[in-house]
């Protein structure tokens, strides 16, 4: 199954828009710049109070179509 590493940094009250359906496609980037769109249900498997942010891992059909996303552990560089 194809996936693709891309990074969301969305508020509450963005989350809320898209799980309310006022937004219906999250636009994000893949972390090697690719413009990256995908139902904005898929949020409600990653959101937290504090809106969803990280780097995650959206999974693919062959098709393009969206399957699943996970977070993907942080790295931290000092």
């Amino acid at each position: 199954m194809p996936s693709i590493d891309i990074i969301i940094e969305l508020s509450h009250a963005a989350c809320l828009a898209h799980y309310e359906g006022r937004a219906g496609m999250v636009h994000t980037l893949s972390l090697d710049g690719r413009s990256v769109r995908f139902p904005a249900e898929a949020l409600r498997r990653v959101i937290t109070r504090d809106g969803v942010h990280g780097v995650f891992r959206l999974h693919v059909s062959p098709e393009g179509r969206f399957e699943g996303i996970h977070p993907l552990p942080s790295h931290h560089s000092s």
